[in-house]
Protein backbone atom coordinates (compact mmCIF):
# COMPACT_ATOMS: atom_id res chain seq x y z
CA UNK A 1 0.00 0.00 0.00
CA UNK A 2 2.95 2.40 0.93
CA UNK A 3 4.16 1.71 -2.74
CA UNK A 4 1.04 2.55 -4.48
CA UNK A 5 0.40 5.91 -2.07
CA UNK A 6 3.99 7.21 -3.24
CA UNK A 7 3.63 5.86 -6.96
CA UNK A 8 0.27 8.05 -6.86
CA UNK A 9 2.18 11.05 -5.17
CA UNK A 10 4.70 10.95 -7.53
CA UNK A 11 2.31 10.71 -10.74
CA UNK A 12 0.55 14.17 -8.95
CA UNK A 13 4.32 16.19 -8.63
CA UNK A 14 5.05 15.11 -12.21
CA UNK A 15 1.92 16.74 -13.51
CA UNK A 16 2.54 19.66 -11.30
CA UNK A 17 5.87 20.36 -13.25
CA UNK A 18 4.49 19.37 -16.65
CA UNK A 19 0.92 20.58 -16.70
CA UNK A 20 1.66 23.87 -18.63
CA UNK A 21 3.67 21.93 -21.09
CA UNK A 22 1.11 18.98 -21.90
CA UNK A 23 -1.44 22.51 -22.80
CA UNK A 24 0.24 22.40 -26.52
CA UNK A 25 -0.67 18.46 -26.83
CA UNK A 26 -4.21 19.40 -25.45
CA UNK A 27 -3.49 17.06 -22.76
CA UNK A 28 -5.66 17.95 -19.24
CA UNK A 29 -5.45 16.19 -16.30
CA UNK A 30 -8.60 14.22 -16.32
CA UNK A 31 -7.26 12.86 -19.62
CA UNK A 32 -4.09 12.07 -18.35
CA UNK A 33 -5.09 10.52 -15.20
CA UNK A 34 -7.88 8.33 -16.82
CA UNK A 35 -4.91 7.25 -18.74
CA UNK A 36 -2.59 6.72 -16.45
CA UNK A 37 -4.80 4.45 -14.44
CA UNK A 38 -5.86 2.44 -17.18
CA UNK A 39 -2.03 1.76 -18.33
CA UNK A 40 -0.87 1.44 -14.94
CA UNK A 41 -3.80 -0.23 -13.50
CA UNK A 42 -5.12 -2.44 -15.73
CA UNK A 43 -2.80 -2.42 -18.34
CA UNK A 44 0.38 -3.30 -16.26
CA UNK A 45 -0.56 -4.86 -13.37
CA UNK A 46 2.07 -1.22 -11.46
CA UNK A 47 -0.66 0.60 -9.54
CA UNK A 48 -2.54 -1.36 -7.17
CA UNK A 49 -6.03 0.37 -6.29
CA UNK A 50 -7.88 -1.92 -4.99
CA UNK A 51 -9.75 -0.17 -2.57
CA UNK A 52 -12.25 -1.16 0.17
CA UNK A 53 -16.16 0.12 -0.95
CA UNK A 54 -16.08 2.41 2.01
CA UNK A 55 -12.60 4.07 1.15
CA UNK A 56 -14.10 4.77 -2.46
CA UNK A 57 -17.32 6.02 -1.21
CA UNK A 58 -16.20 8.29 1.21
CA UNK A 59 -13.31 9.68 -1.72
CA UNK A 60 -16.71 10.32 -3.72
CA UNK A 61 -18.64 11.71 -1.36
CA UNK A 62 -15.82 13.86 -0.20
CA UNK A 63 -14.83 15.08 -3.40
CA UNK A 64 -19.26 16.10 -4.25
CA UNK A 65 -19.45 18.11 -1.37
CA UNK A 66 -16.60 20.30 -2.22
CA UNK A 67 -17.16 20.46 -5.81
CA UNK A 68 -20.96 21.36 -5.21
CA UNK A 69 -20.10 24.08 -1.78
CA UNK A 70 -17.08 25.99 -4.18
CA UNK A 71 -19.18 25.57 -7.63
CA UNK A 72 -22.02 27.42 -4.92
CA UNK A 73 -19.89 29.26 -3.13
CA UNK A 74 -18.26 31.31 -5.70
CA UNK A 75 -21.09 32.71 -7.76
CA UNK A 76 -21.42 36.54 -8.32
CA UNK A 77 -24.85 37.09 -8.48
CA UNK A 78 -24.03 40.49 -9.63
CA UNK A 79 -21.98 39.19 -12.43
CA UNK A 80 -24.90 36.76 -13.82
CA UNK A 81 -27.43 39.46 -14.16
CA UNK A 82 -26.90 40.65 -17.75
CA UNK A 83 -27.14 36.97 -18.93
CA UNK A 84 -29.65 36.06 -16.32
CA UNK A 85 -32.25 35.07 -18.95
CA UNK A 86 -30.25 32.99 -20.82
CA UNK A 87 -29.21 31.02 -17.22
CA UNK A 88 -32.36 30.53 -16.74
CA UNK A 89 -33.53 28.89 -20.12
CA UNK A 90 -30.33 26.63 -19.82
CA UNK A 91 -31.10 25.75 -16.13
CA UNK A 92 -34.68 25.92 -15.53
CA UNK A 93 -35.63 24.47 -19.64
CA UNK A 94 -32.54 22.95 -21.07
CA UNK A 95 -31.73 20.65 -17.97
CA UNK A 96 -35.05 19.21 -17.37
CA UNK A 97 -35.27 18.76 -20.74
CA UNK A 98 -32.02 17.01 -21.60
CA UNK A 99 -32.57 14.90 -18.45
CA UNK A 100 -36.12 13.57 -19.86
CA UNK A 101 -34.39 13.20 -23.01
CA UNK A 102 -31.67 11.06 -21.52
CA UNK A 103 -34.18 8.93 -19.96
CA UNK A 104 -36.13 8.14 -22.19
CA UNK A 105 -33.55 6.99 -24.40
CA UNK A 106 -32.41 4.94 -21.89
CA UNK A 107 -35.35 3.15 -20.82
CA UNK A 108 -35.91 2.37 -25.37
CA UNK A 109 -32.42 1.87 -25.95
CA UNK A 110 -30.82 0.09 -22.71
CA UNK A 111 -31.54 -3.46 -21.94
CA UNK A 112 -32.06 -3.68 -18.14
CA UNK A 113 -32.82 -0.18 -17.85
CA UNK A 114 -36.70 1.75 -16.99
CA UNK A 115 -38.14 4.03 -14.39
CA UNK A 116 -36.17 4.68 -11.84
CA UNK A 117 -32.66 3.34 -13.24
CA UNK A 118 -33.72 4.90 -16.85
CA UNK A 119 -34.21 8.63 -14.68
CA UNK A 120 -30.84 7.80 -12.59
CA UNK A 121 -29.25 7.27 -16.42
CA UNK A 122 -30.18 10.45 -17.64
CA UNK A 123 -29.79 13.10 -14.65
CA UNK A 124 -26.03 11.15 -13.64
CA UNK A 125 -25.29 12.67 -17.16
CA UNK A 126 -27.09 16.07 -17.80
CA UNK A 127 -24.41 17.93 -15.75
CA UNK A 128 -21.30 19.09 -17.74
CA UNK A 129 -17.95 20.03 -16.70
CA UNK A 130 -16.21 22.52 -18.52
CA UNK A 131 -13.12 21.55 -17.06
CA UNK A 132 -12.88 19.03 -20.04
CA UNK A 133 -13.01 22.04 -22.88
CA UNK A 134 -10.17 23.66 -20.28
CA UNK A 135 -8.35 25.00 -23.57
CA UNK A 136 -11.64 26.40 -24.79
CA UNK A 137 -12.67 28.13 -21.38
CA UNK A 138 -9.08 30.18 -21.20
CA UNK A 139 -8.92 30.83 -25.24
CA UNK A 140 -9.70 34.53 -25.93
CA UNK A 141 -10.89 34.44 -29.32
CA UNK A 142 -14.35 33.17 -27.95
CA UNK A 143 -16.19 35.75 -26.29
CA UNK A 144 -16.23 36.05 -23.01
CA UNK A 145 -20.09 36.37 -22.86
CA UNK A 146 -20.22 32.93 -24.36
CA UNK A 147 -17.34 31.66 -22.00
CA UNK A 148 -19.28 32.40 -19.32
CA UNK A 149 -22.28 31.07 -20.19
CA UNK A 150 -20.80 27.68 -20.43
CA UNK A 151 -18.70 27.84 -17.32
CA UNK A 152 -22.19 29.16 -15.05
CA UNK A 153 -24.05 26.61 -16.38
CA UNK A 154 -21.27 23.80 -15.54
CA UNK A 155 -20.94 25.69 -11.85
CA UNK A 156 -24.77 24.85 -11.09
CA UNK A 157 -25.95 21.53 -13.07
CA UNK A 158 -24.47 19.25 -10.85
CA UNK A 159 -26.34 20.78 -8.06
CA UNK A 160 -29.34 21.56 -9.48
CA UNK A 161 -29.28 17.34 -10.92
CA UNK A 162 -28.05 16.01 -7.49
CA UNK A 163 -32.14 15.82 -6.14
CA UNK A 164 -32.76 13.85 -9.02
CA UNK A 165 -30.12 11.77 -9.03
CA UNK A 166 -30.88 10.78 -5.28
CA UNK A 167 -34.78 10.61 -6.06
CA UNK A 168 -33.51 7.83 -8.43
CA UNK A 169 -31.33 5.83 -6.91
CA UNK A 170 -34.05 5.56 -3.94
CA UNK A 171 -36.74 4.43 -6.23
CA UNK A 172 -33.91 1.66 -7.34
CA UNK A 173 -32.77 0.78 -4.48
CA UNK A 174 -37.36 0.11 -3.31
CA UNK A 175 -37.48 -1.48 -6.67
CA UNK A 176 -34.76 -3.77 -5.48
CA UNK A 177 -36.58 -4.65 -2.15
CA UNK A 178 -33.22 -3.65 0.27
CA UNK A 179 -34.91 -0.39 0.95
CA UNK A 180 -38.43 0.03 2.40
CA UNK A 181 -41.20 0.58 0.26
CA UNK A 182 -41.11 4.40 1.24
CA UNK A 183 -37.52 5.06 -0.18
CA UNK A 184 -38.63 7.69 -2.19
CA UNK A 185 -40.95 9.45 -0.09
CA UNK A 186 -38.17 9.46 2.73
CA UNK A 187 -35.53 10.56 0.03
CA UNK A 188 -37.68 14.02 -0.31
CA UNK A 189 -37.93 14.74 2.78
CA UNK A 190 -34.26 14.29 3.58
CA UNK A 191 -33.82 16.63 -0.18
CA UNK A 192 -36.04 19.36 1.94
CA UNK A 193 -34.47 18.93 5.08
CA UNK A 194 -31.20 19.59 3.85
CA UNK A 195 -32.21 22.32 1.92
CA UNK A 196 -33.53 24.24 4.69
CA UNK A 197 -30.73 23.31 6.95
CA UNK A 198 -27.80 24.80 3.92
CA UNK A 199 -29.33 27.74 3.87
CA UNK A 200 -29.54 28.57 7.46
CA UNK A 201 -26.30 27.61 8.00
CA UNK A 202 -24.72 29.27 5.03
CA UNK A 203 -26.64 32.66 5.79
CA UNK A 204 -24.95 32.20 9.21
CA UNK A 205 -21.72 31.18 8.25
CA UNK A 206 -21.51 33.79 5.58
CA UNK A 207 -22.48 36.83 7.98
CA UNK A 208 -20.65 35.76 10.97
CA UNK A 209 -17.07 35.44 8.71
CA UNK A 210 -18.08 39.28 7.33
CA UNK A 211 -18.16 39.99 10.88
CA UNK A 212 -15.31 38.80 12.20
CA UNK A 213 -13.22 40.05 9.22
CA UNK A 214 -14.48 43.24 9.19
CA UNK A 215 -13.40 43.64 12.79
CA UNK A 216 -10.46 42.23 12.88
CA UNK A 217 -11.27 38.55 14.89
CA UNK A 218 -10.55 36.55 12.06
CA UNK A 219 -6.94 35.97 10.21
CA UNK A 220 -7.16 36.31 6.71
CA UNK A 221 -4.72 33.75 6.22
CA UNK A 222 -6.99 31.28 8.28
CA UNK A 223 -9.97 31.77 6.29
CA UNK A 224 -9.63 29.11 3.86
CA UNK A 225 -9.09 26.47 6.29
CA UNK A 226 -12.26 27.30 7.99
CA UNK A 227 -14.74 27.64 4.89
CA UNK A 228 -12.97 23.81 4.02
CA UNK A 229 -14.21 23.04 7.29
CA UNK A 230 -17.55 25.09 6.94
CA UNK A 231 -18.04 22.86 3.43
CA UNK A 232 -17.55 19.79 5.14
CA UNK A 233 -19.48 21.07 8.20
CA UNK A 234 -22.78 21.26 5.89
CA UNK A 235 -22.38 17.78 4.67
CA UNK A 236 -22.23 16.02 7.95
CA UNK A 237 -24.22 17.91 10.14
CA UNK A 238 -27.26 17.00 7.65
CA UNK A 239 -26.57 13.84 7.81
CA UNK A 240 -26.97 14.14 11.35
CA UNK A 241 -30.98 15.34 11.60
CA UNK A 242 -31.45 13.55 8.53
CA UNK A 243 -31.22 15.92 5.87
CA UNK A 244 -29.26 15.24 2.92
CA UNK A 245 -25.65 15.99 2.90
CA UNK A 246 -24.99 17.32 -0.92
CA UNK A 247 -28.13 19.44 -1.22
CA UNK A 248 -26.85 21.02 2.16
CA UNK A 249 -23.75 21.45 0.97
CA UNK A 250 -25.03 22.91 -2.23
CA UNK A 251 -27.82 25.05 -0.84
CA UNK A 252 -24.80 26.36 1.71
CA UNK A 253 -22.67 27.37 -1.01
CA UNK A 254 -25.07 29.62 -2.18
CA UNK A 255 -26.04 31.25 0.75
CA UNK A 256 -22.41 31.61 2.00
CA UNK A 257 -21.37 32.59 -1.29
CA UNK A 258 -24.22 35.63 -1.42
CA UNK A 259 -22.89 36.81 2.42
CA UNK A 260 -19.47 36.24 3.11
CA UNK A 261 -18.06 39.48 2.35
CA UNK A 262 -14.46 37.27 2.00
CA UNK A 263 -11.82 38.20 -0.57
CA UNK A 264 -12.15 35.46 -3.72
CA UNK A 265 -8.89 33.69 -2.62
CA UNK A 266 -10.81 32.69 0.61
CA UNK A 267 -12.07 30.13 -1.50
CA UNK A 268 -9.17 28.86 -2.95
CA UNK A 269 -8.32 26.57 0.08
CA UNK A 270 -11.53 24.80 -0.72
CA UNK A 271 -10.98 24.13 -4.55
CA UNK A 272 -7.14 23.42 -4.24
CA UNK A 273 -8.24 20.91 -2.08
CA UNK A 274 -10.76 19.64 -4.28
CA UNK A 275 -8.66 19.29 -6.83
CA UNK A 276 -6.05 16.91 -5.04
CA UNK A 277 -9.41 14.59 -4.41
CA UNK A 278 -10.76 14.98 -8.24
CA UNK A 279 -7.30 14.16 -9.27
CA UNK A 280 -7.75 11.40 -7.22
CA UNK A 281 -10.75 10.35 -8.88
CA UNK A 282 -9.73 10.48 -12.40
CA UNK A 283 -7.43 8.03 -11.62
CA UNK A 284 -9.68 5.58 -9.79
CA UNK A 285 -11.85 5.74 -12.61
CA UNK A 286 -9.28 4.62 -15.09
CA UNK A 287 -7.88 2.07 -12.87
CA UNK A 288 -11.20 0.49 -11.03
CA UNK A 289 -13.82 1.49 -12.45
CA UNK A 290 -13.11 1.32 -16.45
CA UNK A 291 -11.84 -1.90 -16.60
CA UNK A 292 -15.09 -3.17 -14.57
CA UNK A 293 -17.35 -2.04 -16.90
CA UNK A 294 -15.33 -3.12 -20.27
CA UNK A 295 -16.28 -6.38 -19.14
CA UNK A 296 -20.26 -5.64 -19.42
CA UNK A 297 -20.28 -2.87 -21.90
CA UNK A 298 -23.17 -3.06 -24.54
CA UNK A 299 -23.60 -2.20 -27.97
CA UNK A 300 -25.79 -0.21 -26.35
CA UNK A 301 -24.18 1.91 -23.93
CA UNK A 302 -21.96 2.99 -26.70
CA UNK A 303 -24.56 4.11 -29.13
CA UNK A 304 -26.32 5.86 -25.48
CA UNK A 305 -22.93 7.35 -25.07
CA UNK A 306 -22.69 9.11 -28.75
CA UNK A 307 -26.14 9.88 -28.34
CA UNK A 308 -25.65 11.20 -24.84
CA UNK A 309 -22.83 13.59 -25.94
CA UNK A 310 -24.39 15.21 -29.50
CA UNK A 311 -29.11 14.89 -29.99
CA UNK A 312 -29.34 14.42 -26.02
CA UNK A 313 -27.60 17.02 -24.46
CA UNK A 314 -27.49 19.77 -27.63
CA UNK A 315 -31.66 19.26 -28.60
CA UNK A 316 -32.68 21.03 -25.54
CA UNK A 317 -29.79 23.32 -25.67
CA UNK A 318 -31.29 23.99 -28.82
CA UNK A 319 -34.71 24.27 -28.16
CA UNK A 320 -34.14 26.16 -24.65
CA UNK A 321 -32.16 28.98 -26.66
CA UNK A 322 -34.81 29.58 -29.32
CA UNK A 323 -35.79 33.03 -29.63
CA UNK A 324 -32.53 34.44 -27.16
CA UNK A 325 -30.96 36.23 -29.78
CA UNK A 326 -27.67 34.05 -30.12
CA UNK A 327 -27.33 32.69 -33.62
CA UNK A 328 -27.41 28.83 -34.67
CA UNK A 329 -23.42 28.81 -34.30
CA UNK A 330 -23.25 30.37 -30.74
CA UNK A 331 -26.34 27.68 -29.92
CA UNK A 332 -24.52 24.88 -31.59
CA UNK A 333 -21.21 26.03 -29.90
CA UNK A 334 -22.77 25.62 -26.36
CA UNK A 335 -24.55 22.60 -26.97
CA UNK A 336 -21.23 20.78 -27.85
CA UNK A 337 -19.55 21.70 -24.89
CA UNK A 338 -21.20 20.39 -22.26
CA UNK A 339 -18.93 17.71 -21.52
CA UNK A 340 -19.39 14.85 -19.08
CA UNK A 341 -17.00 14.49 -16.55
CA UNK A 342 -16.69 14.90 -12.31
CA UNK A 343 -19.92 15.02 -11.30
CA UNK A 344 -21.00 11.72 -13.63
CA UNK A 345 -18.23 9.62 -12.52
CA UNK A 346 -18.83 10.68 -8.50
CA UNK A 347 -22.71 9.69 -9.46
CA UNK A 348 -21.40 6.21 -10.74
CA UNK A 349 -19.71 5.69 -7.90
CA UNK A 350 -22.41 6.43 -5.69
CA UNK A 351 -24.83 3.61 -7.65
CA UNK A 352 -21.92 1.29 -6.87
CA UNK A 353 -22.25 1.82 -3.34
CA UNK A 354 -26.55 2.22 -3.10
CA UNK A 355 -27.32 -0.50 -5.60
CA UNK A 356 -26.76 -4.26 -5.47
CA UNK A 357 -24.16 -5.39 -8.44
CA UNK A 358 -27.25 -6.62 -10.67
CA UNK A 359 -28.67 -3.07 -9.97
CA UNK A 360 -25.47 -1.28 -10.50
CA UNK A 361 -24.69 -3.65 -13.49
CA UNK A 362 -26.95 -1.84 -16.55
CA UNK A 363 -26.34 1.80 -15.73
CA UNK A 364 -22.50 1.86 -14.74
CA UNK A 365 -20.98 0.87 -18.12
CA UNK A 366 -23.74 3.73 -19.72
CA UNK A 367 -21.91 6.29 -17.66
CA UNK A 368 -18.35 5.10 -17.70
CA UNK A 369 -18.46 5.09 -21.29
CA UNK A 370 -20.27 8.47 -22.04
CA UNK A 371 -17.74 10.14 -19.64
CA UNK A 372 -14.73 8.36 -21.41
CA UNK A 373 -16.29 9.47 -24.85
CA UNK A 374 -16.29 12.97 -23.80
CA UNK A 375 -12.69 13.28 -21.95
CA UNK A 376 -11.40 12.32 -25.83
CA UNK A 377 -14.02 13.83 -27.51
CA UNK A 378 -14.09 17.47 -25.93
CA UNK A 379 -10.27 16.93 -25.07
CA UNK A 380 -9.19 17.21 -29.01
CA UNK A 381 -12.02 19.41 -30.11
CA UNK A 382 -11.95 21.95 -27.99
CA UNK A 383 -8.99 24.15 -29.39
CA UNK A 384 -10.09 23.77 -32.68
CA UNK A 385 -13.74 24.47 -32.17
CA UNK A 386 -12.82 27.35 -29.88
CA UNK A 387 -10.39 28.68 -32.49
CA UNK A 388 -13.15 28.24 -35.68
CA UNK A 389 -15.83 29.83 -33.98
CA UNK A 390 -14.01 32.67 -32.15
CA UNK A 391 -12.94 33.87 -35.52
CA UNK A 392 -16.57 34.20 -36.45
CA UNK A 393 -17.82 35.71 -33.55
CA UNK A 394 -15.65 38.59 -32.53
CA UNK A 395 -18.56 40.94 -32.32
CA UNK A 396 -20.36 38.85 -29.82
CA UNK A 397 -18.03 40.41 -26.79
CA UNK A 398 -14.36 41.93 -26.28
CA UNK A 399 -12.04 38.77 -27.03
CA UNK A 400 -9.79 39.56 -24.52
CA UNK A 401 -12.12 40.17 -21.89
CA UNK A 402 -12.22 36.82 -19.46
CA UNK A 403 -15.48 35.10 -17.52
CA UNK A 404 -15.58 37.66 -14.47
CA UNK A 405 -17.69 35.35 -12.35
CA UNK A 406 -16.81 31.95 -11.40
CA UNK A 407 -13.31 29.99 -11.91
CA UNK A 408 -12.95 27.61 -14.73
CA UNK A 409 -14.21 24.58 -12.75
CA UNK A 410 -10.53 23.17 -14.36
CA UNK A 411 -8.90 23.74 -11.12
CA UNK A 412 -11.22 21.82 -9.23
CA UNK A 413 -11.32 19.24 -12.41
CA UNK A 414 -7.81 19.35 -13.20
CA UNK A 415 -7.96 21.91 -15.57
CA UNK A 416 -4.65 24.04 -16.62
CA UNK A 417 -6.05 27.86 -15.33
CA UNK A 418 -7.51 29.30 -12.17
CA UNK A 419 -9.99 32.69 -13.24
CA UNK A 420 -9.78 35.39 -10.53
CA UNK A 421 -12.61 37.08 -9.89
CA UNK A 422 -12.51 40.54 -11.44
CA UNK A 423 -9.93 39.52 -13.40
CA UNK A 424 -7.41 37.47 -15.72
CA UNK A 425 -6.51 34.10 -16.13
CA UNK A 426 -3.75 32.98 -13.40
CA UNK A 427 -1.73 29.87 -13.84
CA UNK A 428 -2.31 27.23 -11.05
Amino acid sequence: MDGTLSLVLLLLFLWCLCSRRMERFELTAPAAFVLLGLLLGEGTGVLDLALPHETVKTLAEITLVWVLFTDAARLSFRALRPELGLYVRLLAVGLPLCVGLGALVAAVLLPGVSGWSALYVGAALAPTDAALGATMMVNPVVPAKIRRIINVESGLNDGIATPLVVLALAGVAAAEHHAGPDATGHAVVELAVGAAYGAVLGLAAGRLLRTTLRNGWAAEDFAGAGVLALSLLGYTSALAIGGNGFIAAFVAGLAFGTTHGAPPRVLLYVEQSGALLSVLVWLVFGAVLLPDVFAHMTWQAVVYAVLSLTVIRMLPVALCLAGSGLDARTVGFIGWFGPRGLASIIFGLLAVEELTPEGARPVLPVIACTVLLSVLAHGLTSAPLANRYGAKAKDLAPTGTPPQDLPVRGMAAGGLHHWRRGGGPSAS
